[in-house]
């Protein structure tokens, strides 16, 4: 099962029983290893824990798209379990810029992606919601058709 469509068909069915799942969150290729080995059933990047393995906060531009993206294919490189991945807040305001996070994820084996709505601007912390759906419409259009489940995060 190391092909992306086959990985999103095992981690989408993980998604739709009837009792929950844990997926733990690998730093690296070396702990992503250890936990397939260990029996878990997918994957999730975290970026937390990969801004805090590189000395940096876990803030909006604190670790670039490609940063995330060369984790996390080291990651689905490493395991044949379905990954899944944080892609923080899409990396850009645009729309479009959370389109192009998406196709590159499938590019490289994501199966799944979860994105959020943070602005990093104190006074005004989520994006205005004609502009927060444009974003999340962006994201599931470059999705569509394609082996990956998107999850939005709101706050």
């Amino acid at each position: 099962m190391t092909d992306p469509q086959s990985k999103f068909e095992r981690f989408r069915a993980l998604h739709t029983r009837d009792r929950a799942f844990v997926i733990p969150n690998p730093l690296d290729a070396g702990t992503a290893r250890l936990l397939t080995r260990l029996g878990f059933e997918a994957l999730a990047t975290t970026s937390a824990g990969y801004a805090f393995a590189k000395a940096r906060r876990d803030a909006p531009g604190s670790l670039t798209r490609d940063e995330i993206l060369a984790n996390a294919a080291e990651i689905v490189a490493a395991t044949d379990l379905p990954v899944s991945a944080d892609l923080q807040d899409g990396f850009g305001a645009a729309p479009d810029c959370r389109a192009e996070t998406i196709r590159q994820a499938c590019d490289i084996g994501l199966v799944g992606g979860s994105i959020e709505d943070p602005t990093a601007d104190p006074a005004a912390p989520i994006h205005d919601f004609d502009l927060a759906v444009e974003r999340i419409q962006a994201a599931a259009e470059a999705a569509r058709g394609r082996p990956f489940l998107l999850t939005a995060v709101t706050r």
